[in-house]
């Protein structure tokens, strides 16, 4: 997959960015606040998914602008195709001349793998980071997971709304049960795929910190529900699911909040069988989080057949000279964009194409 022409119009601080990238490796370079990270989540957007530093799409505008325009032209899939996004209330897109009714029909026709310091934390971090990284990456792969996973969410607001009002209307305690229906179906259809998707990034992220480590250290990803579930059959995660629901629903009312179910799930990580979020090093813990984001990269080429956008965002000053040269390594022959603030250092490892922006413009 590979950017040919990308066109941004009042994005952010940006007014105007038109440029040609390379097949290969991208450098945008320039001082903090001058836009290099917004023409990186302009070019996330194009994958379907929602921004990574906004859920606001009115702060996507220009300031006093009223929409923002744009276009990218690329290769993928054997054929050239090109998608156009205006953004206002809300975001209008085109693809191969072709208007979508949302952006969520996006999803498979471009790939992109962010990696920004945020992820570097990642290990570190409480859960709800780990579940939006499984959900990032799984929303991309799979529409349906993203359809479910919002079906899923809408229902859980809809109980824990229902467990606050039942002690001023104890007649709403009979819906429990249709509520808990919809909620373990939903909810089964998301442990199950994070799941089997938590096992392949296990043994994806294993063999890129074998590399890393040189040979000295094994990773494992497991993924953790707070049922105590370790079954892996949809219907069967869903009547496990609905009956601990029954079962913990005089507590759910006491605290008026679901208590259970994949938005309590988590990741756990070990390397040689001991938490790394407990145990494990500073520079153990970003290996781990450059393992996982390599691993997401390398699932996307081997359930589509593409190779994703990497999108790396002012996170190689972060990395110490080891990971720099593995990371770029790894990524060599994918399109990689790298933003940062002097292209020296980049530039001593690998050629690119550069690109200076100042002030939201090329110069």
């Amino acid at each position: 997959m590979i950017i040919n022409s990308l066109c941004v119009t009042d994005y952010r601080n940006i007014d105007f960015i038109k440029i040609n990238p390379s097949e290969n490796v991208n450098i945008i370079f320039g001082e903090n606040a001058q836009g290099k990270t917004n023409l990186l989540e302009s070019i996330w957007l194009f994958t379907g998914c929602k921004s990574f530093k906004t859920k606001k799409d009115s702060e996507l505008l220009g300031f006093n602008k009223d929409f923002s325009k744009n276009r990218i032209e690329y290769s993928a899939f054997g054929r050239e195709q090109n998608i156009e996004m205006v953004i206002d209330t809300k975001r209008k897109i085109t693809k191969n001349g072709i208007e979508l009714k949302s952006s969520a029909e996006l999803i498979g026709s471009f790939y992109a793998v962010i990696f920004s310091p945020m992820h570097l934390s990642l290990i570190q971090d409480g859960p709800v980071n780990r579940r939006a990284f499984l959900d990032t990456a799984l929303c991309q792969l799979k529409p349906n997971y993203a359809k479910g996973l919002a079906r899923y969410r809408h229902t859980l607001e809809q109980r824990n709304a229902l467990l606050k009002d039942i002690q001023f209307h104890s007649e709403l305690y009979d819906t429990l049960d249709i509520w808990d229906e919809k909620l373990s179906s939903y909810g089964a259809a998301v442990v199950y795929e994070r799941i089997k998707y938590a096992e392949i990034l296990s043994e994806h992220a294993n063999k890129i910190y074998f590399g890393i480590s040189d040979g000295k250290e094994e990773l494992k990803v497991n993924y953790i529900n707070n049922t105590g579930l370790y079954i892996k059959d949809p219907y069967e995660i869903k009547n496990f699911l609905k009956e601990r629901l029954r079962q913990t629903r005089r507590d759910d009312i006491f605290n008026k909040i679901t208590g259970i179910g994949p938005q309590r799930d988590d990741l756990d990580i070990t390397i040689n069988d001991l938490s790394v979020r407990k145990f494990g090093s500073q520079g153990q813990k970003r290996s781990c989080a450059l393992a996982l984001k390599l691993s997401e990269a390398n699932i996307i080429k081997d359930i589509t057949g593409e190779e994703p956008v990497i999108l790396l965002d002012d996170v190689m000053s972060e990395l110490d000279l080891k990971r720099q040269d593995y990371i770029l390594n790894h990524i060599n022959g994918r399109q990689v964009f790298i933003t940062c603030c002097d292209p020296v250092t980049i530039l001593r490892m690998c050629e690119g194409k550069t690109f200076h922006i100042d002030k939201g413009h090329l110069i």
